[in-house]
């Protein structure tokens, strides 16, 4: 194989990679906003527990994909 190719230049995203980000944005968006909703309501100290450290799981990949669409060069 050429050498050329063996990595892929990180400014470069086609049509469906965008498509792609835009839905894993919206699913973890969508959980985030669950999770935090869902903390209000529950009692047990255990479970807020665990939906908060999901909350803090969907804001970081929120955030891992806002990096890899900050890295995208449009001109």
């Amino acid at each position: 194989m050429n050498d050329k190719y063996m990595e892929v230049p990180n400014d470069i995203l086609t049509g469906k990679d965008l498509d792609y980000l835009c839905d894993m944005f919206q699913w973890n968006y969508g959980a985030l906003k669950s999770s935090n909703d869902s903390v209000s309501s529950i009692n047990d100290k255990e479970i807020i527990d665990i939906m908060q450290r999901a909350g803090e799981l969907f804001d970081d990949n929120l955030n891992v994909v806002l990096d890899i669409l900050g890295g995208v060069s449009y001109e």
